[in-house]
């Protein structure tokens, strides 16, 4: 099966540095919002401002990052980022250690980690395109994925054990050192990389920093996909800070109930990945794309309506697991597509765009529906959030102008020992 066949030393070195890197996030999760309310003793707004600035000047500042990255060897620019990574984080519990540790501090961290991680998915991006055959994207996009929600479900809870434990800074510790064993894991790749040559200007020109949208907007498949992706993860991610209030605050959810309803269902996303190229060798890339992707806007309506005990508890988990599962299956679909259907000399620029749109809707959503949450309630929002997302399969490409299956990714018969999980 391909899902179970090895795809080579490098990217085993690839796939080890990001599930090091992913679980070392997972341990770190929350762990600002955390330190700035247990350390720092900020009151709601500071936190607020915390996480919409990291989010909002990092994506600002990693703008030129993409026609920066598009004409470098990619794997220098990746560890560069990871130890950026590691470098930034580390001044916090030095900090902390020295009674140093301030709110402006916290800020510019979170700034540089978020610029960061723009850089480092776009240089990864385009080096996964030239590491592995475009018959093998999609196994390699899978793994990826898995390994996120397997992080998802077992980090946080780790970390919060380990911040009772040892105090609050040691997830920041962990987090950082991961990113040092990723730096370390990429450069155990090896082999060589060609530098790419620079067509155009030789020199960045202010119109270089918009090419990644122009190469978007003006693809007939990945601008709806685009849209669609930057709309429905901005209403999802507006709604956890909500439903965080909604479940600990009004309903009385113990912490340990809280993440248990979330961390059980990252299995779905698991599962999904897991099943994704099957389902591309049964149905065909333009099937599942649509469907997944309509799928998904289907469940957290679901969460305006929960209630508490025991019976809020199974219907929360019912809802995350259906989400997390369609999810886990549209997402290394979708990353496949987009690269399959970028040219090689602008992946970078098109990957920086996208991430640095996406983590703009995310703040400005979470912004927009916080406020929507304090002039009415947060369990208004969440179902605002909810019918919003009913109406997002309409952004998705139409059948006429869908993805157009190729010869590896069209319904296949006879190769189930080539395809699948």
């Amino acid at each position: 099966m391909a899902g179970r066949r090895a795809l080579g030393r490098r990217f085993g070195w690839l796939w080890a540095a990001f599930a090091v890197s992913s679980y070392g996030t997972g341990l770190g999760f929350g762990a600002f919002p955390l330190i700035a309310v247990l350390v720092l003793h900020s009151g709601p707004a500071q936190v607020a401002a915390l996480a919409a600035t990291g989010r909002v000047v990092g994506a600002l500042l990693a703008v030129p990052l993409g026609p920066w990255v598009e004409f470098r060897r990619k794997r220098p620019v990746m560890i560069a980022m990871d130890l950026a990574r590691f470098g930034a984080l580390m001044t916090i519990p030095a900090a902390f250690a020295f009674g140093r540790l301030g709110f402006a501090q916290l800020l510019v961290v979170s700034v540089v980690v978020a610029a960061a991680d723009i850089g480092f998915k776009a240089a990864s991006g385009a080096y996964l395109k030239t590491l592995v055959p475009p018959r093998d994207l999609l196994v390699a996009n899978g793994r990826f994925e898995s390994t996120t929600w397997t992080a998802t479900m077992i980090g946080p809870p780790l970390g919060g054990a380990a911040i009772g434990l040892f105090g609050p800074v040691v997830t920041v510790v962990a987090d950082a050192v991961s990113y040092l064993l990723s730096a370390l894991g990429i450069r155990a790749i090896g082999g060589s990389e060609p530098r790419p040559a620079r067509t155009g200007a030789p020199r960045l020109r202010a119109g270089d920093l918009l090419e990644g949208w122009r190469r978007i907007l003006a693809h007939p498949v990945l601008r709806p996909l685009f849209f669609n992706a930057i709309v429905v993860n901005g209403l999802i991610m507006a709604s956890g800070p909500l439903l965080a209030v909604l479940l600990l605050d009004s309903l009385g959810f113990a912490p340990w109930q809280y993440g248990l309803v979330f961390a059980l269902p990252c299995v779905g996303g698991l599962v999904g990945s897991r099943l994704a190229p099957r389902l591309v060798a049964r149905f065909g890339q333009r099937q599942v794309m649509r469907t997944a992707g309509a799928l998904r806007a289907c469940w957290p309506l679901g969460l305006a309506f929960v209630q508490s005990g025991v019976p809020g508890i199974v219907l929360i988990i019912a809802v995350q697991f259906g989400l997390v599962t369609c999810c886990g299956v549209f997402n290394p679909v979708l990353a496949t597509y987009r690269l399959d259907h970028t040219d090689p000399d602008s992946v970078a620029r098109t990957l920086s765009a996208w991430s640095v749109s996406s983590s703009l809707a995310i703040a400005a959503m979470t912004a927009g529906w916080g406020l929507l949450a304090a002039v009415t309630s947060p369990r208004l929002a969440i179902a605002a959030a909810g019918v919003l997302l009913l109406a997002t399969p309409l952004l998705l490409p139409r059948p006429e102008c869908a993805p157009q299956d190729g010869p590896q990714d069209g319904p296949q018969r006879g190769l189930g020992a080539q395809v699948g999980t």
